[in-house]
């Protein structure tokens, strides 16, 4: 028990050196909005940090470090290739200025509680199964190799970073063309669900929660897959994006009605 907290408390501590330099950059820049891409950057890290902790090189740990970095590696590159090509985030754009103008909050304060304090936590959390999953190879626990729960964990991982990895692929090339400007991408995956990116984040996450879960850590780590869910379907995710969509693209409530909010499935005919 006293390894697997000196773990936790290893990567936490890790994790609020590395939020507040971030939140320190973010002072100078007065735009928070490169957090998106160490929300996925930051995995990496915690993945790396406990394999490096658990110092051997087991198959649990080895397959939860070697899927959480290509999902990392690849998800939080885009997002700072996004943020660097189209500037500051509206979202955060207006949450620093609600912030300062109805609670009367200077941008420091109002970026550290809304962004840093808040994505930090959050973070911890959703990675739980990467931190835990790999304390097999510690010697706490005995799987002498991956198991058929760990291996359909790990295709299911695999399948949701190709899946995402296409969504987002397809979107930049989609608003790359001008034709496109003010329409609605409804081909490719974005036919089939209106969130490809979001459900293969999804896949990811519990994909890694399976592997895990092979090592005996399903239990303690099922909060992270939970979290992330809903954090893509009921708050920072789905409703974020919709909510503008409906607001700027006229056909967008055509779309909705025809299209799966998540689970790819068949279009209905409207």
């Amino acid at each position: 028990m006293m390894q697997f907290v000196h773990l936790l408390a290893q990567n936490l501590a890790i994790s609020l050196v590395l939020f507040t330099v971030l939140w320190l950059i973010n002072l100078i820049t007065k735009d928070p909005s490169f957090i998106d891409s160490w929300w996925a950057l930051g995995m990496v890290v915690t993945a790396w940090a406990t394999f490096l902790f658990v110092g051997h090189a087991g198959s649990h740990a080895v397959t939860l470090t070697a899927l959480c970095s290509a999902w990392g590696l690849r998800l939080g590159f885009y997002l700072l290739w996004r943020w660097r090509k189209h500037g500051p985030d509206r979202r955060y754009t207006t949450m620093m200025a609600l912030a300062q103008k109805e609670r009367g909050w200077g941008y420091a304060k109002s970026s550290l509680l809304l962004v840093f304090a808040l994505q930090l936590p959050l973070q911890f959390i959703v990675s739980l199964p990467v931190q835990l999953g790999q304390m097999v190879d510690r010697g706490l626990l005995f799987p002498p190799r991956l198991g058929p729960v760990a291996l359909a964990g790990a295709a299911l991982a695999a399948i949701g970073i190709l899946f995402e990895s296409i969504g987002d692929f397809q979107l930049v090339a989609f608003k790359a063309n001008p034709d496109n400007a003010g329409k609605v991408l409804q081909t490719g995956l974005w036919r089939y669900t209106r969130h490809p990116n979001y459900f293969g984040d999804a896949c990811v996450w519990w994909g890694l929660w399976l592997v895990a879960a092979d090592a005996g850590m399903g239990l303690w780590s099922m909060a992270g897959p939970i979290l992330i869910t809903v954090l893509l379907t009921r708050w920072s995710g789905v409703p974020t994006v919709e909510g503008r969509m409906r607001r700027k693209r006229p056909d967008y409530e055509a779309y909705v009605q025809r299209t799966s909010s998540f689970i790819p499935m068949p279009p209905k005919r409207v």
